[in-house]
């Protein structure tokens, strides 16, 4: 019992020792060709900080089988990763009429796309994602990162060769290291009561 205690103190005083931390949710995942006779591969990875309300995104591609012509973000899928859905996250400005993520690099075939989207806008969304949404920016957010979540959004380039996207990525939240921290923490309480019941 006397390990027990110990274990669980120690945990308690970990987790108050903590520093506060921003609530940052990191979503990560692979492109893959979208299309039959599509190319190219890439990985991507979202950080949504949720209490500035912005999304960071660092995505990287290569091997399109033409030059990019747009990409976006699109929700919401019917099922969990699989399916189309239409625009989500991408706006007309600064590259109109279509909805783009802005500067992303258009005609070529790899490259790099870093950039920190600004949720609490509703020029960051496509209209017709923010008119489903109940109108507003908190609520194009909230249905954006609950999809995202779930597996019912994902990250789209499109090329000259596929106008309806070549290429895309669903993700997968990534735990944070405190959940790690909390569940190595439970599993050494585990093995420590199971040795105690074994030398009783």
């Amino acid at each position: 019992m006397r390990v027990q205690t110990l274990l669980s103190t120690a945990l308690v005083a970990a987790a108050f020792a903590a520093p506060a931390q921003a609530h940052i949710i990191v979503f990560q995942g692979s492109f893959a060709p979208e299309a039959s006779g599509a190319t190219g591969s890439g990985s991507l990875t979202l950080e949504w900080d949720q209490d500035g309300h912005s999304l960071f995104i660092d995505a990287s591609f290569a091997g399109l089988s033409g030059n990019t012509s747009n990409a976006h973000i699109h929700c919401c899928t019917a099922a969990p990763l699989t399916g189309l859905a239409g625009v989500a996250l991408g706006s007309t400005s600064p590259t109109p009429p279509s909805p783009i993520l802005p500067f992303f690099p258009l005609g070529v075939k790899s490259g790099t796309y870093t950039r920190v989207i600004d949720l609490s806008s509703t020029a960051s969304y496509s209209a017709g994602f923010v008119s489903a949404s109940g109108g507003t920016a908190a609520g194009a957010e909230a249905r954006l990162m609950a999809n995202l979540t779930s597996g019912n959004a994902y990250f789209n380039i499109h090329s000259t060769t596929f106008g309806g996207g070549e290429i895309r990525a669903f993700v997968t939240a990534v735990p944070e290291p405190e959940t790690y921290a909390m569940m190595f923490g439970g599993l050494a309480l585990m093995g420590a009561m199971l040795r105690r019941r074994r030398q009783s």
